[in-house]
């Protein structure tokens, strides 16, 4: 095992439990974290290519402000077919689900688990899932979280990029390098080879290989911006979504890089983003939030005894009136974080 077992393994203690559900595409194991509540949505995850639920989430939900959110809400995590630890090689008979097809299966989790809608968090491949599900099943969506999506289908020179690549590099790198940019790849060798080792190792290639297959012969979603005046019944996503990209990777870094070096500031827009889905309004706020506000705090004394020590060169001849409006701009704004 490459990655660090407490990592890993942390977030997924004795209040999980690993299902495999049956769907009409095969059976896609699942892990539950919680027991959902009513008139609730759970949290509802799906990975990228290369990946796993564990390592493409289990690094941010077992971050110390994730917390909050994960004791509030029951969270499932899809595995796509023949991705998780220890799998064995699919059968030869079967016939890897279509990105439509897994988006589909989703439905059967849901009745498996007896929930009845869900905040989508997904990344890459599993973030045009969710999407997929959410354009044909909105009923069932609250609330979607789509990290470096792409809606589009693989077009004809990626096609033959991707074919071309096939043969000159090993299925690994492919991956690396669609989960990192060239620059993720230069400034974090480590994270990358980390990621290496374990694709190498730890994953079944030729399971890989069918899912990279079927997620490179997506479908576009299709999917436009409602115009005002214009047609109404344009294919749209009518849920809340929070998008979230990396600013130079062509896939993942925003999960990967993020959730590994700075989860704090990717929790902090998920507690906000449900927060806004009318959810856990009593929250406080992220160690992050606290930090920045202590920091503003510590910049603000400091800017004003700058001003008073300047000031004791000037007059001191001031009018009852400056004096008022000095003492009311010290005041505390009510709309201020305590």
């Amino acid at each position: 095992m490459v990655l660090e077992d407490s990592e890993l393994d942390a977030v997924f203690d004795l209040d999980i439990a690993e299902h495999d559900v049956e769907t009409p595409h095969g059976r896609i194991q699942c892990t539950m974290k919680g027991v959902s509540r009513k008139n609730q949505p759970a949290i509802l995850t799906f990975h990228d290519i290369g990946l796993n639920h564990k390592t493409c989430f289990s690094t941010l939900f077992n971050h110390v402000d994730m917390q909050e959110i994960t004791q509030n809400f029951a969270v499932c995590h899809i595995n796509a077919p023949g991705q998780q630890e220890g799998a064995t090689v699919l059968s030869t008979g079967y016939n890897y689900p279509s990105m439509d097809q897994l988006s589909d299966t989703i439905l059967y989790i849901l009745k498996h688990f007896g929930l009845s809608s869900i905040i989508g968090v997904g990344t890459g491949a599993g973030a045009y899932i969710l999407a997929r599900f959410a354009l044909n099943y909105p009923d069932f969506v609250e609330g979607l979280v789509l990290i470096n999506i792409n809606v589009c289908a693989e077009g004809w020179m990626n096609w033959a990029t991707q074919k071309i690549t096939g043969w000159t590099n090993a299925l690994p790198e492919m991956v690396i390098s669609h989960l990192f940019g060239k620059k993720e790849i230069q400034d974090n060798p480590d994270l990358v080879e980390t990621y290496r080792q374990y694709i190498m190792n730890d994953i079944n290639q030729t399971n890989l290989q069918h899912f990279i297959r079927s997620y490179n012969s997506r479908r576009d979603l299709e999917i436009e911006r409602p115009v005002k005046g214009d047609n109404i019944n344009v294919r749209t996503l009518t849920c809340p979504s929070l998008l979230v990209v990396g600013d130079n990777s062509p896939a993942v870094e925003a999960v990967v890089i993020m959730s590994h070096q700075q989860p704090g500031k990717l929790t902090e827009a998920l507690k906000y983003f449900i927060q806004g889905l009318g959810y856990m309004p009593w929250a406080g706020m992220t160690r992050l939030v606290r930090s920045r506000t202590t920091s503003a705090t510590s910049l603000s004394a400091e800017d004003k005894r700058h001003r008073s020590h300047t000031g004791e060169h000037e007059s001191r001849t001031r009018t009852h009136t400056d004096v008022s409006m000095e003492s009311a701009t010290e005041q505390p704004s009510p709309n201020k974080c305590s």
